[in-house]
């Protein structure tokens, strides 16, 4: 009987882990933009992308001011690579010529919302209508209608996830950031940047921070001597057939 018993106690137990496993397993894998996680409560942006290829994006946002934006510009194209700009509401009806330029010159445009609020504290129906009206203006002006939205401050939640999945709009973070925001100094940028790039990586600058050209040449002559190829994030990020891990890592079924 004690024997029996022991051997019933060890097969329970194996049935509880297999369980548990499963259960971890299933809650840690999310399908496409809106992917869920901790028993279907969570829905992630993207962080990064998932590639054995030797690529990353480099992204600005842009916001506040438009002094250094045509010099960004022009130390991306003396590297031959492109960018992709995420452009406030207010920033646009402020600077449409250089939104202009921007698109003319190749670069991707994104949205960053139309007032830069904190989009957590907002209902899906304000939310559609900063999301709307930034994607209004930059239209206007292009022609285009960007695909890709990073939200102020990071800020995310559900909400803001489901209203962008319902206008296709893929919600995008970012997996190292500059810092150049702080005003740090150009080599402290290009440290922070090139010591936690990796393949698939999506970079945060700003684009009027106080050393942003400066630490955007050293960081781009850093990814020339890697042989590191910079594209836009839209070139970066997978469409559809993917899967978002708990990191925010975008993985190609």
């Amino acid at each position: 009987m004690k024997v029996i018993f022991i051997k019933k106690a060890t097969l329970f137990i194996f049935i509880a882990v297999f369980i548990f496993l499963s259960a971890f397993s299933l809650n840690y894998i999310g399908v496409e933009v809106g992917a869920t996680y901790f028993g279907g409560s969570k829905k992630l942006p993207i962080y990064s992308v998932q590639t054995e290829e030797n690529k990353l994006a480099i992204s600005f946002d842009a916001a506040w001011g438009a002094d250094k934006t045509r010099e960004i510009m022009s130390i991306c194209d003396s590297y031959g690579i492109k960018a992709t700009f995420f452009l406030v509401g207010f920033w646009i009806e402020k600077y449409p010529d250089m939104v202009k330029e921007i698109y003319n010159n190749g670069f991707e445009i994104g949205l960053h919302s139309n007032t830069h609020p904190d989009m957590t504290k907002l209902t899906k129906s304000e939310i559609k209508e900063e999301l709307e009206t930034n994607i209004n203006l930059i239209q206007e002006l292009t022609g285009f209608r960007p695909k890709l939205f990073r939200p102020p401050y990071g800020y995310y939640n559900n909400a803001l996830i489901e209203v962008c999945e319902n206008l296709n709009i893929s919600c995008i973070q970012w997996s190292v950031d500059s810092l150049d925001w702080k005003g740090i100094s150009a080599g402290e940028i290009a440290s922070r940047v090139t010591s936690q790039s990796k393949n698939g990586s999506i970079v945060l600058f700003h684009n009027n921070s106080d050393n942003i050209i400066e630490g955007l040449k050293m960081v781009l002559e850093y990814y020339k001597i890697k042989e590191t190829h910079v594209v836009p994030i839209g070139e970066l990020i997978y469409y559809d057939n993917f899967t978002i891990d708990i990191q925010g890592t975008q993985i190609k079924n």
